[in-house]
């Protein structure tokens, strides 16, 4: 983002009141430092001591070490509460940060200067905010702001540590602006077009082709080339009509530039599914998205082409909720779209990061002037979102604080679907890790995909007809064009309902590869938990037909017959299923899914890891039976 207009409006005016002094460092420790240093940035100056920067302190929550606890109690298929999901002020009144908490940090603040006029608090409690000088925030957690540049002019802020008093440590989940750093930049175009490097960019978007053009409608007969709504059913056995479509509700997540083009989904929809010609999704705005035209082609309109075209197919008269994210200008990040479901989780001011999360009401020309989405939606029963990240890209606190809050959605009800990347075992773009976690072009650690790491979502791999093989035939893990994403968390450990499926395949199928390449304590959250095919997808794009490549083909699939399943358990006076990780890994589902057990998932100059029996790093449980998934999950309260 470059520094002059930039949306959280760095002044160069100072405030009136006394810079704290710096606190003896004997009294601090540092709670935070930068998670990777970025590739490609030159740190260039420090940031004028005048600068106003927008504080914002996340206070720790109470309760969440009992989160998970909470979320087996309402998911696990044995548990006596299945299914009797929270409300949200349930939420809001057991995650709120304790009295003692918010008390501490104001106590803090005000000893060190910053007026108690000056701060403000969210209504969740959740946030104190305050603006303050670089030279005040600087004296009062320790840390040096600079000014980083990249080749394409491109700048943006941060300081590689800060520290906070060692009693007030534990009140403090986070304080932003500060360690986290956007290392994609965008293209010359796009920094052309908008005054400052979009959030989003450094969400991984996007699915692949590999430039065939499809101009026949293909058969059943040759899904080994070409996969169609038919080809799903016939591999998945999907065969339920939905009746509950005024109580269900099913959410595609996109982030704008991306969206759809209505001629598209039309030429889709008369090759596949005639009767749905004319059928749009249900724009949701979020701070300020929209259905964009302008620009068309494979990168701004695949994506999301891909995901309503199959999902509307699969789930046919379902209508579907398009939670279209972020301006033209700005763009936006995970914590956007989860402030739109969740008020209690929103912030003010643009509270949010301003490296990673997009802030509103935007004041660049062209900006989304409305208020931040806060709040806005009841959270759909199912939001499949086909985008990641590399967890190395956030530090622990950020990425925690995320992940607490997917467990929250899983408590009210909602399943969240993260497809698992497309680069095996590396991170974005085939980038892996140096020794010191670092990403590195010639490094050797596996490099794991967020949120899909998050043990509170549902991460989705990718499988694929083998060539030469039938639907009849079993599934191997994507090798054709991409690999499915898939390994070892290395900030997220294993949670409960996963810990047998891991442990059996570490002892029984040990990878070939030592703790310098992969965290194997045994101890990490693996990941994905489930697969469906993601190759070779006929698409419609731009007013012809590609075939498209990713997990992210997978995750809307999935999406689809989770939709299915609320519906026939709408249809029986049942609520949705919620948080499914539980029950897919639970013995008595075990049957409900195909074994996947040919396949990689190469990257970092490795093969990867191997699908084999049972659970694995590459397809997870394995491929959704719907037939045997449907009464399964029928038979819960």
């Amino acid at each position: 983002m470059r520094l002059q207009g930039i949306a959280w409006a760095l002044s160069l005016v100072a405030l009136a009141s006394a810079v704290p002094s710096r606190q003896r460092r004997s009294d601090l420790v540092v709670h935070e430092r930068r998670a990777a240093e970025p590739l490609d940035w030159v740190r260039s100056r420090r940031l004028e001591p005048t600068a106003i920067l927008p504080m914002r302190l996340g206070l720790a929550q109470s309760n969440l070490d009992k989160l998970e606890d909470m979320l087996m109690s309402v998911s696990h298929p044995l548990s006596p509460s299945y299914g009797k999901h929270f409300s949200p002020q349930d939420v809001v009144n057991t995650f709120a940060p304790s009295g003692e908490t918010v008390a501490r940090v104001t106590e803090w603040l005000v000893e060190s200067g910053i007026a108690k006029e000056r701060l403000r608090m969210s209504a969740s409690k959740g946030w104190i905010a305050f603006n303050a000088t670089v030279e005040e925030a600087e004296a009062l957690i320790d840390a040096e702001y600079h000014v980083y540049t990249h080749e394409s002019g491109a700048e943006q802020i941060g300081c590689q540590s800060y520290s906070v008093p060692e009693s007030i440590r534990p009140h403090i989940e986070l304080i932003k602006p500060s360690v986290h750093f956007l290392h994609r930049v965008p293209s010359p175009d796009q920094l052309q077009k908008r005054a400052f490097e979009r959030p989003s960019t450094h969400i991984r978007t996007g699915p692949k082709t590999d430039g065939r053009k499809v101009t026949i409608t293909p058969s059943l007969e040759n899904c080994d080339e070409t996969i169609t709504l038919d080809c799903l059913r016939a591999l998945y056995s999907i065969d339920h009509t939905p009746v509950s479509t005024d109580k269900n509700t099913f959410g595609i997540l996109e982030f704008t530039p991306q969206a759809f083009l209505q001629s598209d989904l039309d030429m889709f929809f008369a090759n596949f599914s005639p009767s749905q010609v004319g059928t749009k999704p249900i724009l949701i705005s979020i701070d300020g998205g929209v259905d964009q035209t302008d620009d068309q082609g494979f990168d701004t309109n695949g994506e999301s082409d891909l995901d309503l075209q199959y999902a509307f197919g699969l789930t046919n008269p379902q209508p579907i909720l398009l939670l279209q994210t972020g301006d033209l200008v700005e763009g936006a990040s995970f914590n956007n779209w989860l402030d739109a479901v969740d008020g209690s989780f929103c912030t003010f001011e643009g509270g949010d990061d301003p490296t990673q999360d997009g802030i509103y009401p935007d004041p660049l020309p062209g900006g989304f002037k409305g208020p931040e989405s806060c709040g806005i939606l009841t959270p759909p029963f199912v939001v499949s979102a086909s985008y990641g990240s590399d967890e190395a890209s956030a530090t622990r606190a950020y990425a925690a604080r995320q992940c607490a809050e997917y467990g929250k959605l899983g408590l009210l009800g909602t399943t969240v679907l993260y497809s698992s990347g497309d680069d095996g075992v590396a991170g974005n773009g085939g980038v892996c890790l140096n020794a010191n976690g670092q990403p590195a072009r010639n490094g050797k650690r596996f490099n794991p995909d967020f949120p899909a790491s998050c043990p509170f979502v549902t991460a989705v791999g990718a499988t694929q007809v083998n060539p030469g093989s039938t639907v009849n035939d079993p599934e191997g893990a994507c090798e054709q064009v991409i690999f499915s994403g898939g390994g070892f968390s290395n900030f997220f450990e294993i949670p409960d309902y996963q810990t047998a499926a891991v442990n059996s395949f570490l002892k029984n199928h040990p990878p070939p590869f030592t703790s310098a390449q992969f965290n194997n304590s045994g101890k990490a959250r693996g990941f994905p938990d489930l697969s469906a095919n993601g190759a070779n997808y006929a698409v419609a794009v731009a007013g012809e037909f590609v075939l498209v490549f990713g997990t992210s083909c997978s995750a809307p699939v999935v999406g689809s017959m989770i939709t299915l399943i609320n519906d026939a358990r709408l249809a029986a006076g049942k609520g949705p299923v919620g948080f499914i990780n539980p029950a897919i890994y639970s013995e008595k589902f075990s049957s409900a899914f195909h074994d996947i057990t040919t396949g990689g998932n190469k990257g970092c100059n490795t093969p990867g890891f191997t699908s084999t029996e049972g659970w694995d790093p590459v397809t997870g449980v394995g491929t959704p039976n719907f037939t045997a998934l449907l009464p399964l999950f029928l038979e819960l309260p």
